[in-house]
């Protein structure tokens, strides 16, 4: 019912491609997410499945059917943009009622609709309030059972949760979580928060630049990410990466210690996540560094290390720790180690 497959899609502002064309395909009752860095058209191609933004080249199919140059109203798709957009001078009931109004529902079609969404939503108790008089997340999950009331293919998110302080998003991501389990509708969702996409995607979209740099589970992106682009934009603090060279079967960092490697090809980067790198004493592990900065975060403690040539190094632990600010210190790895070919591919 809401399968959406991507075709070789492209989009061309003038003289200007931003979108490069994308393949992908996105399961019936899937969640998936878009992520990626400002201006790498993860909106953009929301825009274009949605029907709000032209398709230049390409062809969109939902359910099998071409809609490339369907209007949105023909789509079945609903969108949940960042801004609210509800009316000010209706009440909640109102709001959520409206399309199915304008399109001549009946009205005891509508009060059951709006009965549902409002049940799913945790929104009886507002439905004769006006927007004014609901908190910033009330008045998203309004937006989101207006959508919910059209019976939709497959929701649009762009970014619904942008404009709520750090205690609402944990909140609304939490309801969007459980929305998609309650309705298993096809969700597509664009974000720039790394815990909303890893804690809410069944598959996550890595847009690097108008092109898929990456599709997978969180897992997969996590733990096996593709190249160096994704090994640094997933996760956070960022993977630790540090300029080496392989030769006779060891891998070289400069100013460091070698260590073996029996990489399929040669590797220039190295990559460390910072829960697998721990202190050691100095003059063991991959390479020594003196500990800059300490950052106490109560479940874990970061370390910044100035490692010379390789940078500056985080290293996570859990809890505190006895490591003083200026102490010099070695730093071995515990965990999983990418490497990277001068192509920036994973070996």
């Amino acid at each position: 019912m809401g399968a959406i497959q991507l075709d070789k899609i492209e989009k061309w502002f003038g003289e200007v491609q931003v979108i490069k064309g994308v393949d992908l395909d996105i399961r019936d009752g899937e969640f998936v997410v878009f992520v990626g860095p400002s201006g790498c058209g993860k909106s953009t191609l929301l825009r274009m499945i949605g029907g709000l933004e032209e398709i230049s080249r390409g062809a969109l199919r939902i359910d099998g059917k071409d809609v490339t140059s369907d209007p949105p109203s023909k789509r079945g798709l609903s969108m949940v943009f960042q801004s609210y957009a509800l009316y000010p001078h209706m009440s909640v009931r109102d709001n959520m009622g409206f399309s199915l109004k304008t399109a001549g529902a009946p009205k005891s079609e509508m009060d059951e609709k709006v009965g549902n969404a409002a049940r799913i939503l945790k929104l009886e108790d507002f439905l004769d309030r006006r927007p004014k008089a609901l908190s910033g997340g009330q008045r998203q999950r309004v937006a989101i059972g207006r959508s919910i009331v059209r019976d939709p293919t497959a929701f649009l998110f762009d970014e619904p949760l942008s404009n709520l302080d750090a205690a609402l998003r944990v909140e609304m991501r939490y309801e969007i979580a459980k929305l998609h389990k309650a309705l298993g509708r096809t969700m597509i969702y664009v974000t720039h928060d790394q815990v909303e996409a890893m804690t809410l995607a069944d598959r996550i979209v890595v847009l690097e630049y108008g092109t898929i740099a990456q599709v997978g589970t969180p897992r997969e992106l996590y733990e096996k990410p593709a190249n160096l682009f994704v090994a640094q934009f997933i996760g956070s603090p960022a993977m630790n990466v540090m300029p080496c060279r392989t030769e006779g079967g060891e891998l070289h960092l400069e100013g460091g210690r070698p260590s073996p490697y029996e990489g399929s090809r040669p590797a220039t980067t190295l990559g460390v996540r910072p829960e697998h790198l721990r202190p050691a004493a100095p003059g063991q592990g991959l390479f020594d560094g003196q500990v800059e900065v300490i950052e106490y975060l109560g479940a874990d403690t970061y370390l910044i290390v100035d490692a010379g040539p390789l940078g500056r190094i985080t290293l996570r632990q859990l809890g505190d720790t006895e490591i003083s600010e200026g102490e010099v210190i070695g730093v071995e790895a515990t965990g999983p180690v990418h490497h990277f070919d001068k192509d920036g591919k994973a070996i």
